[in-house]
C-alpha cells in the first residue's frame, strides 16, 4: 500500500511532467518555428549529431556544423531546381551521411519530405509518389532501376530524380548540384501548422492513407524521446528501426535531432553478430528496436565481446513477449521496456524510462499513457469510457491530449472519419485492449487485420492486390500466424483462374512475384491454395475464419 508520501511524490512527477509538455508545446507551437533551427541549427558547431558505421564496420562522425554546412549547400540546389517551401521530396535512400544531409535540406527548404521504404517494388513507390503529388525524389543509385515506368506502374511525369550516382549520369547527382552552391542558404520560418512529412500508412480496406506530420508534432516526438526512451545528453543513442517507417524516423531521426543526442546509424541490414558488435564497441547506452531484434539476437546466442553500458532498451511495433526480457536481463544487463504508439500519433502509451515516470516493468503490459495524452477504454457499441479491467477500444480522449497533432489523412475525410467517434471526443486507435485498476495498459488484438511482422505494419490489402496481379490468380487472401522470431508472418490463401493447376512451384513464383511487385519483406511466407475464399453475406472475406483454421492446423491457441 502507498503511503501518503508516495502518493505526493507521485503527484509532484505528474505535475512536473504536464509542465515539461507545455514547456515543448510553447517552443514548437511558436510562429517563427524553423524546422533546420529546432533539429539542427541548435545544436553546437562541434558537437556529434551521428557516428555513421559502414558494413565494414568502419566509422565516420557527421556534426551538427557539417550538417548544417551541407544542408544550406542542398537546399540551395533543390531551390535552383525550383523547388519551393510546401513541396513534396520523397526519399528512397538507406541510412547514411546523405540522407541525414537530404532530410535537413528539405526541411531547410521548407519542403516536405515523402519517406519510402527501399524494399518497396516500383508499383508501391508510384502509389506513395502519386498520392503525395512529390515533385522530387532523392535516391541511392541502386534503386534508380525502380523508377522506371513499366506496364501498369505509372510515376509522376514531371518527377525530378536527384541520384547519389556520380555526376554526368542521367538525372541529377546528389553531390554535383550540391557541390555547386555555397553554405548559407536561409532556413525557411514556416510556423507550427506547417507540414514536415507526409508519410503513408495501411490498413485492410484500401490504398495506404497519407498522413500530414506537422512541425508542431515534434513536440510529441520529444516528450517521447525525453519520457519514453528516456535521453540524456551524455547517452550514445541507437535506434535501429529503419527510417523508411514511422517509428525509424519519427526517433532513430526526430528524436536524436530534436534532443541533440549523439546517435549510432548504421548501414545495412540488420545480422544479429554485427549488432552485439556495435552495441558493445560503441559503448551504447540507449537503444531502441523491434521486438524481433532482440528474439533475433537471443536465437543466436551470441558471447558479448565485452562489457556493455547499457541503461535503457527500448521494444516497439508490436507486443513483447515475455521470454525476450528473461534473457535481456542477463546477456543485455537491462529489462526492455515495451511501447505503444501509431504512425498517426507517435508513441501514446510507454514503460518510460524516465526516472521521473518510473514504474515496474509489468510482463505483457506497454505501460502507462504519456504525458500530453488521456489513454481510455471505450465500450465498442457506446462509445463510453469502461471502467478498469474491461476489455474495449483503446483511444485517446482529445479534449485532455495536449500533444494530438492528427487531424486527418490526405484527401480521405471518409477513414479520416472513421479515427474519430461521432462525436469527436475520442480519437480510435483501432486496437483492443484493456487497462487495471494501476494504470496499466495491455494490448489484446487489432480491430482490423493489419498484420505486424518484425515491427513492420503491413496491410494486407496491399499484399494481396499484388498477388491478385498474377496471371495464375483469381483471389487471394492474407493473414499472420504467429512466428518465434518475427512475432508475425504473412501466410496467404490462393483461388487460381480456371484452368491452371496449383502446385509448389506456382507457390514460389507468386512469392517471387509479391517481393518484385510490392515489396520484398511483404511476401507470404506459405501460400496454401484453395478452393473458395469465405465471405460474408455482402461479399467481405473472412479473414478470421482462415486465420482460426491454420492456428488449428498448427496447433496454436487463438
Amino acid at each position: 500500500m502507498q503511503s501518503v508520501n508516495d502518493n505526493s511524490a507521485i503527484e509532484a512527477s505528474h505535475v512536473a511532467a504536464h509542465d515539461r509538455v507545455a514547456e515543448l508545446r510553447a517552443i514548437y507551437d511558436s510562429r517563427d518555428a524553423s524546422a533546420a533551427w529546432l533539429l539542427c541549427d541548435q545544436w553546437g558547431e562541434s558537437a556529434v549529431a551521428y557516428r555513421v558505421i559502414s558494413p565494414d564496420l568502419s566509422a565516420e562522425d557527421i556534426t551538427y556544423g557539417e550538417l548544417r554546412r551541407e544542408s544550406e549547400r542542398f537546399a540551395a540546389a533543390l531551390f535552383e531546381l525550383g523547388l519551393r517551401p510546401g513541396d513534396r521530396i520523397a526519399t528512397l535512400m538507406g541510412k547514411s551521411r546523405e540522407y541525414l544531409v537530404t532530410l535537413l535540406g528539405i526541411w531547410r527548404l521548407g519542403a516536405v519530405h515523402v519517406p519510402l521504404f527501399t524494399a518497396f517494388a516500383p508499383s508501391a513507390i508510384a502509389m506513395r509518389l502519386n498520392g503525395s503529388r512529390a515533385r522530387a525524389i532523392v535516391c541511392d543509385e541502386g534503386q534508380r532501376g525502380k523508377l522506371s515506368a513499366e506496364g501498369d506502374v505509372a510515376m509522376p511525369s514531371s518527377l525530378l530524380v536527384i541520384s547519389t550516382g556520380q555526376p554526368g549520369q542521367e538525372g541529377y547527382s546528389f553531390a554535383g548540384i550540391t557541390e555547386q552552391h555555397e553554405p548559407g542558404f536561409p532556413a525557411a520560418t514556416l510556423g507550427p501548422d506547417a507540414p514536415l512529412i507526409q508519410i503513408y500508412t495501411s490498413g485492410t480496406t484500401g490504398d495506404p492513407k497519407g498522413v500530414v506530420v506537422p512541425l508542431r508534432a515534434l513536440a510529441a516526438f520529444r516528450t517521447y524521446a525525453e519520457f519514453g526512451l528516456g535521453l540524456r545528453s551524455d547517452d550514445v543513442f541507437w535506434c535501429a528501426a529503419d527510417p523508411g517507417w514511422a517509428y525509424g524516423l519519427y526517433f532513430g531521426i526526430l528524436a536524436t535531432f530534436s534532443t541533440g543526442t549523439p546517435s549510432v546509424l548504421l548501414q545495412g541490414g540488420f545480422v544479429p553478430e554485427t549488432t552485439m558488435e556495435i552495441l558493445f564497441r560503441e559503448q551504447v547506452t540507449n537503444f531502441a528496436a523491434a521486438p524481433t531484434v532482440y528474439r533475433a539476437l537471443r536465437s543466436a546466442d551470441l558471447v558479448v565481446s565485452g562489457p556493455l553500458r547499457l541503461r535503457c532498451a527500448s521494444s516497439a511495433g508490436e507486443p513483447l513477449t515475455p521470454e525476450v526480457n528473461l534473457w535481456a536481463r542477463s546477456v543485455l544487463g537491462v529489462t526492455v521496456h515495451d511501447h505503444y504508439g501509431q504512425t498517426e500519433a507517435g508513441m501514446l502509451i510507454n514503460n518510460h524510462h524516465h526516472p521521473m515516470l518510473h514504474h515496474d516493468v509489468r510482463p505483457g503490459s506497454m505501460g502507462h499513457a504519456m504525458p500530453g495524452w488521456k489513454a481510455v477504454i471505450l465500450d465498442p457499441e457506446k462509445d463510453v469510457e469502461l471502467a478498469p479491467g474491461q476489455a474495449g477500444r483503446v483511444a485517446m480522449k482529445v479534449s485532455e491530449s495536449p500533444l494530438m497533432w492528427f487531424t486527418g489523412y490526405d484527401g480521405d475525410s471518409a477513414k479520416t472519419a472513421g479515427k474519430f467517434t461521432a462525436n469527436g471526443e475520442y480519437y480510435l486507435t483501432g486496437d483492443n485492449g484493456l487497462v487495471d485498476e494501476d494504470g496499466y495498459f495491455r494490448f489484446s488484438a487489432r480491430e482490423d487485420d493489419v498484420i505486424i511482422m518484425a515491427g513492420y505494419r503491413i496491410g494486407p490489402f496491399e499484399v494481396e492486390a499484388s498477388m491478385s496481379t498474377h496471371p495464375a490468380v483469381a483471389e487471394a487472401a492474407v493473414i499472420a500466424v504467429p512466428d518465434e522470431v518475427r512475432g508475425e508472418v504473412i501466410e496467404a490463401y490462393v483461388v487460381v483462374k480456371d484452368g491452371t493447376v496449383s502446385s509448389p512451384e506456382l507457390a514460389k513464383e507468386i512469392q517471387r512475384w509479391v517481393k518484385t511487385h510490392y515489396a520484398a519483406h511483404a511476401y507470404p511466407r506459405a501460400i496454401h491454395f484453395i478452393g473458395a475464399l469465405p465471405r460474408t453475406p455482402s461479399g467481405k472475406i473472412q479473414r478470421f475464419m482462415l486465420k482460426q483454421r491454420r492456428l488449428e492446423e498448427l496447433g496454436v491457441r487463438a
